[in-house]
């Protein structure tokens, strides 16, 4: 066989193991944007969950609704029983005052989250901090990921040839 047929049909690699790498099949872990040939990728497990906690809720809500003591416990603890001077006065006097501090520590959590996410490094399931920023790009990494940091701590060599790059490319700009 000449090297032409032997070779793939647009890499020019030889046929076999390094042609089969680039067919759509084997490759659908890549990102393919709008390509047809690579659906987007699901989430089935995260519907699952959703379905799963949604049939727990009911379930929960219907042993409420349907059994008489589960009812009267529920009611009891939460304060819904007419025992003080007005019909809602046991509920805002106990469960109904926690909604409120609820409410607050559930925002706190959210702004927390926010900014975690807002702050750390955009390689996707780094949680570091990122403070450099890749030129060119919108991302902000963590020196971890950021191919122009020193990971191991910078030498005093290394600190003082980046200055004096800087200094170089100030200098060129000014001229």
């Amino acid at each position: 066989m000449t090297d032409a047929e032997t070779a793939g049909p647009s890499t020019g690699a030889p046929t076999g193991q390094a042609a089969a790498i680039s067919t759509p099949s084997t490759a659908s872990t890549a990102p393919h944007a709008g390509d047809p040939n690579y659906p987007p990728e699901t989430r089935a497990g995260a519907s699952v969950l959703w379905i799963v906690l949604l049939a727990v809720l009911a379930g929960t809500l219907l042993v409420i609704l349907v059994v008489g003591g589960v009812r009267h416990w529920v009611a009891l603890h939460t304060g819904i029983l007419n025992a003080g001077p007005d019909k809602y006065y046991n509920f805002w006097s106990g469960f109904g005052s926690d909604l409120g501090e609820a409410t607050l520590i559930s925002a706190v959590g959210v702004g927390l989250y926010t900014g975690m996410r807002k702050v750390n490094c955009h390689t996707k399931g780094c949680w570091r901090i990122g403070k450099h920023r890749l030129e060119g790009t919108p991302y902000v990494l963590c020196r971890h990921h950021h191919p122009g940091v020193p990971s191991k701590g910078a030498s005093h060599e290394h600190i003082l040839e980046q200055h004096r790059r800087y200094q170089e490319s100030q200098d060129s700009r000014a001229i």
